[in-house]
């Protein structure tokens, strides 16, 4: 009877597999001698062929692959639950300059709205101090990655020591992560949609700062999963009571009768740190 070997190539999970592994094949491909043949397009491995997984008939692939890779990387990591940050990413920080503003009343406008850039970096911060007991597992805090509101919620976490992550998008306008979202944690993506999905498949509460279409769309498409039930009823926290009260007539929605007047009762305005950790403290009895 043939002895099995003792050792020989295991996947990662102990599970024993003879086979070649792709990656070994791939640099094996790449050592090839340099013929027609194997220069020719058709040649290269099709999971190494960047012209062909970019072909528009790969979509359904392209889009697999970017919301498999980010969950196979936060489970390794042991996140288990987010808090999900929103908001604009023409904020500046205090004392900064508001790049974004066309003309005098927008600087004003914007510079005064740093107080929010402020507040995300406190409430990250509590929510990171929190997150420790859990070994930063539960409660990480999670932005669109970019700078403004997104740099603060990054920064707050950061600060506290706390992993935090980071779900940027290809732009038009070159938008690279902000700093201070841990390296290992920090995504790129081509499609919104699977963006927005990755945003909140894990949390556990959403904290949504003053913005413009980008953060608009995110709350309201987040809001709705709650209000149809497809997604569990969560802390729903809009930071700015006079921002919100003044950009979206809520009661005139309810009046008309688009919404049901309890679905107003879905979301919590604050205007500070603390009076949004307590209301999420609250809601899961810590």
């Amino acid at each position: 009877m043939a002895k099995l070997k003792k050792d020989g190539p295991r996947r990662r999970d102990g599970v024993w597999d003879p086979l070649k592994d792709s990656s070994t094949d791939k640099r094996s491909a790449e050592g090839v001698p340099k013929t027609p043949q194997t220069l020719s397009p058709s040649y290269r491995l099709a999971y190494a062929d960047d012209d062909f997984l970019c072909r528009e008939e790969l979509r359904p692939v392209r889009l697999q692959l970017e919301l498999l890779k980010p969950e196979m990387v936060l489970a390794e990591r042991g996140v288990k639950s987010t808090v999900v940050l929103f908001g604009g990413a023409r904020i500046p920080a205090p004392g900064k300059a508001a790049w974004a503003a066309r003309n005098e009343t927008q600087q004003k406008n914007l510079e005064a709205a740093s107080i929010y850039y402020e507040e995300a970096r406190k409430f990250a911060g509590l929510c990171a101090r929190h997150s420790e007991q859990f070994d930063h597992q539960e409660y990480v805090v999670v932005t669109g990655g970019g700078p403004g509101v997104m740099e603060a919620g990054n920064r707050g976490a950061s600060e506290a020591g706390a992993p935090t992550v980071g779900f940027n998008v290809v732009l038009p306008h070159e938008q690279a992560p902000n700093q201070y979202v841990t390296p290992e944690l920090s995504f790129n993506f081509h499609y919104f949609a699977i963006r927005k999905m990755h945003l909140m498949m894990r949390a556990k509460a959403v904290a949504i700062f003053p913005g413009g279409f980008g953060t608009m769309d995110e709350m309201f498409e987040a809001l709705t999963l709650i209000q149809t039930g497809r997604m569990e009823r969560i802390p729903f926290i809009l930071f700015g009571k006079d921002f919100w009260h003044t950009m979206v007539n809520w009661k005139a929605l309810a009046d008309f009768g688009t919404i049901a007047p309890e679905d107003i009762d879905l979301i919590s305005f604050v205007d500070t740190a603390e009076d949004a950790w307590k209301i999420i403290a609250n809601f899961y009895e810590h």
